[in-house]
């Protein structure tokens, strides 16, 4: 399946053939009709990964605090180890997601055909909790209905 990623480490944004999610007890595995791209959220992810370094600490105070933290009790050399692996890591883009559900993972309320608007990322099949999932209701498009996550927020 096609998926939308990105390398926080680069700020590299690629379309990439992933293996598809299986289906997963407690979980609604939807096929995407429609997925939003949220201009603001996705801008920042996009904009983190192309900063520098420095440009990175100052955005997240925390984490950085956190990586001194690691410096003192680890080391220098596995503290950047450790930074450049979870910078190497891709991170799947996208929350407004509208699909039909291939499995419900036995969750109450849904069922395999189901029109549902969801949290899922910019991919062919995503795997999402049930919680971060609603019905859409018959009259409302796919178009329509891609904005509800982004309208809850």
């Amino acid at each position: 399946m096609r998926q939308l990623i990105q390398h926080l480490g680069s700020g590299r944004t690629e379309l990439v053939d992933a293996p598809a999610p299986g289906p997963r007890r407690g979980r609604l595995l939807v096929r995407a009709a429609r997925s939003l791209v949220s201009l603001g959220t996705e801008r920042m992810l996009v904009e983190f990964g192309r900063a520098g370094w420095l440009s990175k600490a100052r955005q997240q105070p925390e984490k950085f605090r956190a990586v001194l933290a690691k410096v003192r009790t680890e080391g220098l050399f596995p503290t950047l180890a450790a930074v450049r692996s979870k910078l190497a890591q891709p991170i799947p883009l996208g929350y407004c997601h509208v699909g039909e559900v291939l499995d419900a993972g036995q969750v109450p309320g849904f069922a395999v055909g189901d029109r549902v608007a969801t949290n899922g990322s910019h991919a062919e099949v995503a795997i999402v909790r049930a919680r971060l999932a609603a019905k859409v209701p018959a009259g409302v498009s796919s178009k329509q209905a891609a904005f509800t996550t982004i309208a809850s927020v």
